[in-house]
């Protein structure tokens, strides 16, 4: 196993079939997903087809959208399975294996995440540090905290560049107002290319999770703020 990769393996489950594992390998380096489709890629895949209105890319350069392409993979494993499916899941990184019991359009919802925070898409770049410290089937609480360390993480090590850096979390709030487009024209796009509902639903999840964020530090961040009574002590 090569040191130089991050394994991720999620083992599904359910009463009316045996498991199936979904395999995620990212360069441990770049964070940058090792793809594994092939072409002749899904015409859905094109970047003209539904591109989002926010992608900077340039069709004649980037022929295919490179979120989507790294999505083809995973529909061959949920495309078919409705959104309330009950199953167990199982996820084995390097270090760890975590167990629940969900609905596919959570399993879905996780992958989802994983998969677009490590394709080259200028608008998930941003998600690199959460990718590398993946955690499987986190809730919105989960999600506000790790994106905001993460973010003002950065801005820490900005500072440590000499490069511009802030505690306002604004430009935060803006990256992930980018990030809802992107989930919005990806459900579009995988409307077209599945018979069920469970990966159109998981990117919806992935959608309420970014606004619930973005909700989150409108609201300046009451839900956790209690979590560092110790910190704010005279």
């Amino acid at each position: 196993m090569s040191e130089d990769i991050l394994h991720f393996t999620y083992r599904l489950s359910a009463n009316d079939f045996d498991s199936a594992d979904f395999h995620i390998d990212v360069n441990k380096q770049s964070m940058t997903l090792i793809a594994v489709a092939q072409p002749p890629y899904p015409f859905w895949t094109e970047l003209s087809y539904q591109q989002c209105r926010n992608c900077p890319l340039n069709s004649e350069q980037v022929p295919h959208c490179p979120v989507a392409i790294n999505l083809v993979p995973i529909l061959d494993l949920c495309g078919h399975l409705v959104s309330h499916k009950q199953m167990a899941v199982e996820v084995i990184t390097d270090i760890r294996s975590i167990r629940a019991d969900t609905t596919a359009q959570h399993v879905a919802s996780s992958i989802l995440g994983l998969i677009m925070a490590t394709s080259p898409c200028p608008h998930t770049e941003f998600l690199k540090p959460m990718a590398r410290f993946h955690l499987p089937l986190a809730d919105q609480i989960e999600t506000i905290y790790r994106v905001t360390t993460m973010f003002l993480l950065a801005q820490y090590f900005r500072e440590k560049e000499s490069l511009p850096h802030s505690l306002d979390l604004n430009e935060l709030l803006s990256l992930y107002h980018n990030l809802q487009i992107v989930n919005l024209h990806l459900s579009q796009r995988l409307k077209t290319a599945i018979s069920e509902d469970a990966a159109v639903n998981g990117v919806i999840l992935l959608d309420l999770l970014s606004k619930s964020v973005s909700w989150s530090i409108e609201d300046g961040l009451e839900e956790i703020r209690h979590l560092f009574d110790s910190y704010c002590k005279q």
